[in-house]
């Protein structure tokens, strides 16, 4: 009985049309599409740690001949949430958007132009340097956070265009 159940999970699970994204690993189409993505400069701290963040990501380490450029703007604000009598900040938010665009190099069009973002709270407490430590972790960890949120959605874009599914 428990091996009829599997098997019909099994077959239920395969006609759902679920499919790995990085199937064949850096060899398939997705894999490779991402170690030719190159990345400019982006200015600032937070540009700094999105770049290597996507790099890493991308695995475009010593590419040669990028086939893509992808480009990245960032907004990175610090927002007072909590606010005392005193008139003194007790809770911080900082947010992190990237707006990109991913442009193929050789025809100059533009395959996805889409934003990225995310925040986190920070408690300030009354050591200052402990206050700017925790704005800066909230930094790396958002730059992160966005790397992921772009490398996806870049993936899904190159799938699309691997299998000819621009429909979506």
């Amino acid at each position: 009985m428990r091996s009829l159940i599997a098997s019909l999970a099994l077959f239920a699970l395969s006609a759902c049309g679920l499919q790995p994204m990085y199937a064949g690993g850096s060899n398939a189409a997705v894999g490779q599409g991402l170690a030719a993505i190159d990345v400019p400069a982006i200015p600032g701290r937070g540009g700094w740690l999105v770049r290597n963040a996507l790099n890493g990501r991308f695995g475009a380490a010593g590419e040669a001949s990028p086939a893509y450029r992808l480009d990245v703007r960032l907004d990175d604000s610090l927002e007072a949430l909590g606010v005392l009598n005193d008139d003194t900040i007790s809770r911080e938010r900082r947010i992190l958007r990237a707006r990109y665009q991913l442009v193929d190099i050789a025809s100059g069009e533009i395959l996805l132009d889409a934003t990225a973002g995310s925040d986190a709270g920070i408690d300030v407490v009354s050591s200052e340097y402990a206050t700017i430590a925790a704005e800066q972790s909230a930094l790396e960890n958002l730059a992160e956070e966005v790397a992921d949120r772009i490398t996806t959605r870049i993936a899904l874009t190159l799938r699309e265009r691997a299998t000819g599914d621009g429909a979506r």
